[in-house]
């Protein structure tokens, strides 16, 4: 009797396009394990991220408002699941893995820093070879889970991670997915976070640009993913009316938000407080946990003290930095 994972493999091979990427045609492991009954390799990895330490951790991360007051604002672990959901909207609807393209989804973040962007460019000036999120989501699921021995993901889904920002491109049309998914959701759901900051009116969006996408943030999703849906066939492009317009939609937001000092006015202090943190934990690496030792023997303190640092949450790295750098008020002890 053929088992259910036997069963969806036959199904996706009768149901999606040629282009697909086909679970029973894995590239495999890094390290080969025996086949799940129920569950296809893809749907291994998707469950695996999900129930990572990591993947927990990305709902107390910055996506671009630095710790913001009020739960409206996105968060990393808020970014991946709309990430997730347009991916695998386009995924269906071009006849593609939808399930790859969501463990993909899931995991492309995972190595992210605290407070963002603004920490990784702190651990990438203090670091010995830089730091780079993509490949330290690829680190996170290969070295640092599971205490040490990783999630142990396929190679279709190791690859999507390591490529989803820029660079070469996953060879695999859910890896491509991801990385266009990535960008539309990040800048829409931006200007939404900084219309509710006041930071930025959609009227103030330049009006070839809403005329090109749409009026506000759900016209500007569905126009970019009907355009790729419609456009892509061997790749996974957008028109070029919609590349275009969406091109100049991101030099805008990186005009008004991105360096934005009302968006990223307590940046340079987050930047600081990483950089003290690793100069700390290079100083006094037994302070750190003890799942860090074994990297620290093998790698060397500052990988490490860069792994330690990477994984923080916001609300972490700042009660890390208080303990260790900010004086605690004078108890007065009574004698009986």
């Amino acid at each position: 009797m053929k088992t259910v994972r036997e069963i969806t493999c036959e199904n996706e091979h009768k149901i999606l396009s040629a282009n697909a990427s086909f679970a029973d045609e894995s590239r495999g492991r890094l390290r080969p394990e025996p086949e799940c009954d129920l569950r296809t390799c893809f749907q291994r990895d998707r469950d695996r991220v999900i129930h990572s330490n990591s993947f927990r951790r990305l709902k107390h991360k910055t996506q671009v408002f630095l710790s913001p007051q009020g739960d409206y604002y996105r968060t990393r672990l808020t970014h991946t699941l709309e990430v997730a959901q347009i991916a695998r909207t386009i995924a269906i609807a071009l006849g593609l893995n939808e399930t790859l393209t969501e463990a993909i989804s899931l995991g492309h973040d995972l190595g992210h820093t605290p407070f963002g962007h603004a920490g990784e460019r702190a651990l990438n000036s203090v670091c010995d070879g830089g730091f780079r999120h993509y490949e330290q989501s690829l680190r996170v699921a290969d070295v640092i889970e599971k205490e040490g021995r990783g999630l142990n993901l396929t190679l279709e889904v190791r690859d999507g991670i390591e490529r989803h920002t820029s660079g070469k491109e996953a060879f695999t049309l859910e890896g491509r997915i991801v990385r266009l998914a990535d960008r539309i959701a990040y800048i829409n759901h931006d200007i939404d976070d900084a219309v509710h900051a006041r930071v930025l009116k959609e009227s103030d969006i330049p009006a070839d640009i809403r005329e090109a996408l749409g009026q506000n943030k759900s016209q500007r999703i569905n126009k970019l993913v009907l355009s790729a849906v419609n456009n892509s066939k061997n790749d996974i492009i957008l028109g070029e009316d919609c590349a275009d317009a969406f091109a100049t939609l991101h030099s805008f937001m990186f005009e008004r938000v991105y360096t934005n000092p009302v968006c990223k006015g307590e940046e340079v202090r987050a930047v600081e407080m990483v950089k003290w943190l690793y100069e700390y934990f290079l100083s006094n690496p037994d302070e750190m946990p003890s799942e860090y030792k074994i990297i620290r023997e093998k790698e060397g303190v500052e990988r490490a003290a860069c792994d330690y640092i990477a994984g923080m949450t916001d609300r972490y790295a700042v009660h890390t930095f208080e303990s260790l750098f900010v004086p605690r008020s004078w108890v007065v002890l009574k004698g009986d």
